[in-house]
């Protein structure tokens, strides 16, 4: 049977502007800004229709404010009932939302202390992110793991994003070294990205502390449907489980492309994004090809 997935996007999809035109059409959507500006403790709404891009750059805004935008999107959609769910790192907690694991407020409360602690672990251990194009993931691997084992400095496979797209996570010295491998190595492109830290790798230790009390202090309700989490890539309908794959995403890879296959192979035909941009059905569109439609909402 054809089978509808809903999607989240995570950081990187933000712009200013975010969620203005649905505040402005919809007193529901209206009630959920002011709901989570009450929750944070100050009106990130401002911030995201009107804000600089720098100051949407900033972690502890930008992760709540494409969590709120993902979920206002979805709960605008008639008749919205997915058959499974998946969220791009951070997008996995507006997938928890709609599929009723989480409650807006929680999540929301959630993705907050994800933010600050992350930002945390930045300043503690100064490193970067970059992306690798056209080269196989076994080899970016190898790569990873050679350099590790020769300078003991971290530098892991991070996004899973498509086949031939990866972003691998590390510290400064050790993803300026990849490049110049990965580039040797036949890579088409090897290019640091403007982030904060190596999100995804062990360099997140600390923030994984943090984000882990929260998780296990949470209510995770049954969900409606199966999430399909990052770091496992499968169907997940349990909530312990699901919340112990939450908090492993922290330091564990994005395998986005792993997820989106797993979807496919379960009966999904059509894909809707919900959240600013189109970063995923581009995505989906790469991995699953002509065999599914996307659509997107934001």
């Amino acid at each position: 049977m054809a089978k509808h997935a809903f999607v989240f996007p995570g950081q990187g999809a933000q712009f200013s502007g975010m969620g203005k035109n649905l505040y402005e059409a919809h007193s529901s959507v209206k009630e959920l800004f002011e709901q989570a500006n009450d929750i944070l403790g100050f009106r990130i709404s401002d911030t995201m229709f009107a804000g600089t891009d720098e100051a949407l750059k900033q972690t502890n805004i930008t992760q709540p404010a494409i969590f709120i935008h993902s979920v206002a999107v979805f709960k605008t959609i008639e008749g919205a009932k997915p058959d499974m769910v998946a969220g791009h790192s951070l997008g996995e907690f507006s997938a928890l939302v709609a599929n009723g694991v989480l409650a807006f407020d929680k999540a929301l409360e959630l993705v907050s202390i994800r933010a600050k602690a992350m930002q945390k672990a930045c300043e503690l251990n100064p490193s970067t992110m970059a992306a690798v194009l056209s080269l196989a993931d076994e080899k970016v691997e190898e790569i990873c793991a050679a350099i590790q084992a020769e300078t003991g400095e971290v530098v892991v496979a991070a996004n899973y994003n498509c086949p031939g797209q990866l972003v691998i996570s590390g510290s400064i010295k050790a993803i300026d070294l990849a490049c110049i491998r990965m580039k040797e190595a036949g890579a088409k492109r090897a290019l640091v990205l403007p982030v904060g830290g190596a999100f995804h790798s062990p360099l997140m230790a600390p923030a994984k502390e943090e984000l882990a009390a929260a998780i296990e202090a949470a209510v995770f309700n049954l969900p409606s449907c199966p999430v399909y989490q990052n770091t496992v890539a499968k169907g997940v309908s349990d909530p312990s489980e699901i919340k112990q794959n939450l908090i492993n995403q922290l330091t564990g890879a994005v395998k986005w492309t792993q997820c989106v296959q797993a979807m496919v192979a379960d009966g999904a035909t059509e894909f809707t994004e919900c959240g600013p941009g189109k970063v995923l059905q581009g995505l989906v569109g790469k991995i699953a090809g002509a065999t599914v439609t996307t659509n997107g909402f934001s």
